[in-house]
């Protein structure tokens, strides 16, 4: 179980940071509409997730509530892309270090809107791998209006064709 994940996660984190990286650091402040995140605050969205998975594998959220401030985004694309690097192998090293026991051990997390509910550690890490995928898609839109190039994620691209 733990082996799988990791593998999956290990997977999909290189394909994050092949979009991040192809994304034009003198355009990290690009602001696709009003209600939208910069490319800088979307990016480091996966820094914070390494952050919050850290807290809710510690089942901080049941114990202190979802209280304190979260990391603020470097100011450069470089501390971005630094800081989603060490967060994600930080947190990586947490789940290769669990038990299967470890991983089967509930959390309180969100489990609906407005609701907090308990799930097994190993239904949470996977729901945050999806989060993640989510914002890797939501980011490539943002390759495509810096008009950087979209690499293949799990085909090819317009940018990346395989044949």
């Amino acid at each position: 179980m733990k082996e799988q994940f990791l593998e999956a996660y290990d997977r999909e984190h290189a394909s994050t940071m092949r979009v991040l990286r192809n994304y034009p650091a003198d355009k990290a402040d690009m602001r696709p509409h009003p209600k939208l995140r910069t490319a800088r605050e979307l990016a480091f969205v996966f820094a914070l997730e390494s952050y919050l998975g850290e807290r809710v594998w510690n089942d901080e959220i049941a114990k202190k509530g979802l209280s304190g401030k979260p990391p603020q985004p470097p100011e450069s694309w470089d501390g971005v892309l630094d800081a989603i690097e060490h967060g994600a192998q930080h947190f990586r090293d947490i789940i290769a270090a669990a038990s299967e026991d470890d991983l089967n051990q509930k959390v309180t997390f969100m489990t609906g809107p407005k609701t907090m509910g308990q799930t097994p550690r190993i239904a949470w890490l996977w729901f945050l791998l999806s989060d993640q995928i989510h914002h890797r898609g939501q980011f490539s839109i943002y390759l495509r209006m810096a008009d950087a190039k979209v690499p293949a994620i799990y085909g090819p691209s317009g940018d990346e064709p395989w044949i």
